[in-house]
This record gives C-alpha cells, sequence and structure tokens, in this order.
C-alpha cells in the first residue's frame, strides 16, 4: 500500500487568526510540505491542477520539477492534470520530461476538474467535456506509445510525422491514474487502458463511489488485464488528528466551519458520520481507513488532504508527523488483509521497466 498526501493549494485565511498567507507563502509551504512527506516517511506527494482563486497550483510540472530536485524517493503525482483544457501534446512533453528529472518518480491522474469557467478560458466548450476527455487520452496514448505520430481529431489541428519530445523515460511512458466523481465513462476509459482509477473519496458516503470502482473493475477484467479485484484502484481522504480526540475535534472546528468547500453547512458531527473525514486520535484514522477497504476492496493508493482550509504550515507538519507514525500500520494491516494474488502497490517505474527487461529475456533464443 502506497501512502501519501495530495493538495489542492487553496489559498485560505486561517479563522483562528485572520492572517491570509500570500500566493508565495503558499507555493513554498507546498515544497516544505512535499519535502516532510518524505521525510516522515510517505510515499506520494499530488498536487492538483486549479487556474483559478483561490488555488495557485497552475503549473504542476513546474511545481514537481521544483520537489523533484529537493526529493529522492517520494513518488511525485499530479491530482488533477485536466486532460480537457490542456493540449495533449503539452502533458505529453512536459510529464516525459518531469519523469527524465524526477528519474521515473513520476505518474499524473487524469481529470476533467470540477472548475465550469476553465473551459472558456482554454478556447473549449464544457459540453465537450467527455468526447474531449475521449480523444485527448487517445492522442496522448499514441504521443507517447508511438514515436511518429499522424494523427487527425475533432479539437485540435492535425499532426503529420509528429514526435513528442523527450521520449519516455527508457521507453516507458508515466502510469496513468484517471480521476472522476460522478462519470461512469472515465472508470470505462481507465479500465480499457489498462490504467489506474482514482477516487476522490471526500464529499460523499462510500455508496457514491462503490458503484464507479466496481464498474472500473468489472471492465478492467472484460478488458483482459486481470481479474477485478486486481485493479489498480486509489482513494481519497481526510482526516485531522491529536494524540488526544477531544484536542482534534476542538482545533479543527473553527477550519471546518470555515472551509471554502463544505463550511457553513453540515455540522461537523454529520460530515465525519456521513464521509470518510476522520477528526480524532491517530486510533481512531487507523480504525478508519481500514474501513474503506469493506467498501472498495483492496486498494494500492491512499492520499490524505491535509493541508487545507486555511490551516497554518505548523499544523500541517505536526499531521505529517502524526501520519508517518501511523503509516507503517496501515500498510501492514491492508498487506496483511490482501490476498496474495493482488497487488500491494500501483505499477512504478521500476517495476515497469524490470517487466519489460524480464519479458526481453524471454525473446532471446537460448543459446545453441
Amino acid at each position: 500500500m502506497q501512502i501519501g498526501i495530495f493538495t489542492v493549494g487553496d489559498v485560505t485565511t486561517d479563522p483562528t487568526t485572520g492572517r491570509t498567507p500570500t500566493e508565495h507563502e503558499r507555493i513554498r509551504s507546498m515544497t516544505t510540505i512535499a519535502e516532510h512527506a518524505e521525510a516522515v516517511g510517505l510515499d506520494v506527494f499530488a498536487t492538483g491542477e486549479h487556474h483559478n482563486k483561490p488555488f495557485v497550483p497552475s503549473s504542476p510540472t513546474t511545481l514537481l520539477g521544483h520537489i523533484a530536485a529537493r526529493t529522492e524517493r517520494l513518488t511525485l503525482s499530479t491530482s488533477t492534470t485536466l486532460i480537457t483544457t490542456n493540449d495533449p501534446v503539452k502533458i505529453a512533453e512536459d510529464y516525459a520530461m518531469l519523469q527524465h528529472l524526477a528519474d521515473g518518480r513520476v505518474d499524473l491522474m487524469l481529470g476533467r476538474g470540477n472548475t465550469a469557467p476553465v473551459y472558456p478560458w482554454f478556447g473549449k466548450n464544457i459540453a465537450d467535456g467527455l468526447p474531449l476527455t475521449v480523444e485527448n487520452y487517445q492522442l496522448l496514448r499514441r504521443l507517447w506509445d508511438e514515436d511518429v505520430v499522424d494523427w487527425e481529431g475533432k479539437f485540435r489541428t492535425p499532426l503529420r510525422g509528429f514526435t513528442s519530445t523527450p521520449r519516455p523515460l527508457d521507453g516507458i511512458p508515466p502510469f496513468v491514474w484517471h480521476g472522476s466523481i460522478r462519470t461512469p465513462e472515465i472508470a470505462g476509459i481507465a479500465a480499457y487502458f489498462g490504467d489506474g482509477f482514482f477516487a476522490n473519496n471526500i464529499f460523499w458516503p462510500a455508496s457514491h463511489y462503490t458503484r464507479l470502482i466496481n464498474l472500473y473493475r468489472e471492465r478492467f477484467e472484460h478488458y483482459g488485464h486481470g481479474r477485478a479485484d486486481q485493479a489498480i484502484v486509489g482513494l481519497g481522504g481526510q482526516f485531522f488528528m491529536r494524540r488526544n480526540s477531544q484536542d482534534a475535534w476542538n482545533e479543527f472546528r473553527p477550519y471546518f466551519d470555515n472551509a471554502p468547500v463544505y463550511g457553513h453547512g453540515p455540522s461537523m458531527e454529520d460530515f465525519t458520520a456521513q464521509t470518510p473525514l476522520t477528526v480524532g486520535s491517530p486510533q481512531e484514522v487507523i480504525e478508519k481507513t481500514l474501513t474503506f477497504r469493506e467498501h472498495f476492496g483492496d486498494y494500492q493508493r491512499q492520499l490524505f488532504l491535509v493541508d487545507h482550509a486555511g490551516l497554518p504550515l505548523k499544523t500541517v507538519l505536526e499531521q505529517l508527523d502524526l501520519l508517518g507514525e501511523i503509516a507503517p500500520m496501515l500498510r501492514a494491516e491492508f498487506d496483511a488483509r490482501r490476498p496474495a494474488h493482488v497487488p500491494s502497490v500501483p505499477p512504478t517505474h521500476a517495476s515497469r521497466l524490470a517487466a519489460l527487461q524480464t519479458r526481453s529475456d524471454a525473446d532471446v533464443p537460448a543459446a545453441v
């Protein structure tokens, strides 16, 4: 099991002090958070892509390239890369470049985004969201898999004899996740290509995501990539921890009550009862996170949102310290329950390179 964190990069006023960080402070804090995630033993740091206030991560590869230079082990990912409004040629080249800079420690999650105005900002129509996703991803795969591409579609100019550069590291493109909160067609795309499927798993009850994940698993098996329970699944989640459960509730409440997304809505008690949010002690976070397997089956990546709603950097780093303490227990408990035939982690560059080399060796005729 990979355990890590993701950021949406919001610039939000701290409701307990009234102070709002500058964009510069927020961007630098995300770098600090990623470095600390590696220091405490986490596996993944992922960033969203947003082009509107109050968010700052408009250029994920720039941020991740900087973090790659300051880390050694951390897998760098996105949560989300906008497949609808980004040119597939630019995605192919940017993430291949990031692969080389990070020595392969890169994957990415593709999604349509949830901000309607972003489409016209980039010359697109939100009504074309799904066909844009399908066409752009088909082109992206060809750009990575084929050295020379001739292509023509509906939403961009044709390509004639085009080669995206640099080529993927070792000829192996980054592993792709597809993220969705409501669209079964996205689960179908992930399954067709044998990619991973990531469920946000933050705002709704488990039943909301169970349908999408089950569809993805069924189609993954249908397309011949393995058994349904071997499909590669990732989940989001969020928590706020303190050693003492009541301290966690008292400290987090003003941040929850004023959060840009769910503030001034359901009570924190109702929200934690109905969604994956856990507020409490480290043991309570362990216990609730382990229940995710009961709803979704065995899965390979768990990412938590920890740096949102105006939480100060010091508090976020303390949350990472606690997550670093319980991460080995979570991995051990999940892996103890996992059947031997089910992957424990998603494909990595190293594992895919090893598999490619094994296949190449098998194709070499034995010496006479």
